[in-house]
């Protein structure tokens, strides 16, 4: 065989190849499309990573109620609390990308969990693709209502002289992040006591058991009456509920983490279709509209609304790297 002969003979075996790949990519999308022009037709499940009661499950109900009447099939939303949001997370993670399964917790669980634990059963980069993200709100700094402490530097002084414990909703989330920042810049020793959700968190401060915990408006202020009291918010800006509560930047601390707002990511396993993604993300712009979400941002003092996918993608790709530097320059790991 000559060399002229050779050359043909690669070339057409690369062209070969390469028409191989391209039907294969083609057929891949076609799949994907094909999926996408079906859906939905079964019932939709939407995981939540925490109890019912706190404000993600206020937000996947809301929006799964408002989801079932447009698309015309059942939004059932599957509660699976525990490991710090691992195993709802984990349950969507392993599902079928095939627009029926998504899950939703908070950002803090789905960003920094990469780093507070060493080994987790999934890889959020690979196996999970983001939707869009309910915003959360100012989160209220709250207090067992007998402690002399009017704001965020007069507990600091109290705490430093009583034994202390922060409440949070989950292992790795943003009370224990702040906890553990506090102990490490003031020299406190505040032990951090970890629930599944809000509402056993907020009782037990008032209750007195624990002393301090931060979380949304409305489960803080189904306990306002009832032994605990707002000295502080977290953000840039004041919650509309508690006008009159200085935020933490505005008490005095500088620090990155108590100036970000977090929110509750619904995401996606990797792979669901594209046009699937855009849709349960405009249905969510579109429910933020309503009465119904206005009435539950109300209730839960949250100014904003969620976004819609290419928007999401773009905060998702700026706020990540932000929130893994933080977990990273705490060095909190939980096993």
């Amino acid at each position: 065989m000559n060399h002229t002969t050779r050359t043909d003979r690669r070339h057409l075996l690369q062209t070969a190849a390469l028409a191989v790949s391209i039907v294969a990519a083609s057929s891949a999308v076609g799949t994907a499309w094909a999926q996408a022009a079906k859906w939905p037709s079964k019932p939709i499940r939407i995981v939540v990573a925490f109890p019912p009661g706190g404000l993600t499950d206020a937000y996947a109900r809301n929006y799964g109620e408002y989801l079932s009447t447009k698309l015309g099939v059942p939004v059932v939303i599957d509660n699976k609390p525990g490991a710090g949001a691992i195993i709802g997370i984990d349950a969507a993670a392993k599902a079928p990308a095939d627009g029926y399964t998504f899950v939703m917790s908070t950002s803090g669980t789905f960003w920094q969990n990469r780093i507070l634990y060493s080994k987790l059963p999934y890889n959020l980069d690979k196996d999970l693709t983001p939707v869009t993200v309910f915003p959360s709100g100012p989160l209220v700094v709250g207090i067992h209502d007998k402690i002399p402490a009017k704001n965020m530097a007069e507990f600091v002084a109290w705490a430093k002289k009583n034994p202390t414990s922060m409440g949070t909703y989950a292992p790795g989330s943003y009370p224990h992040m702040v906890a553990d920042q506090t102990n490490r810049q003031q020299g406190t020793q505040i032990q951090s006591v970890h629930y599944k959700g809000e509402a056993a968190m907020w009782l037990d401060v008032a209750s007195g058991q624990s002393q301090i915990a931060i979380g949304s408006f409305q489960a803080f202020n189904a306990m306002a009456s009832r032994g605990v009291r707002a000295i502080g918010v977290t953000g840039s800006y004041r919650s509309p509920k508690l006008p009159d509560v200085p935020t933490l930047t505005e008490q005095g601390n500088t620090d990155k983490l108590v100036t970000l707002e977090g929110g509750l990511p619904l995401v996606a396993p990797a792979g669901t279709p594209e046009p699937i993604l855009k849709r349960m993300a405009d249905e969510a712009v579109a429910w933020s509209n309503t009465d119904k979400a206005a009435k539950l941002r109300e209730t839960f003092a949250i100014p904003n609304k969620p976004k819609n996918l290419a928007d999401t993608r773009k905060d998702w790709e700026g706020e990540v790297p932000v929130w893994i530097k933080l977990a990273v320059d705490l060095g909190i790991k939980l096993d």
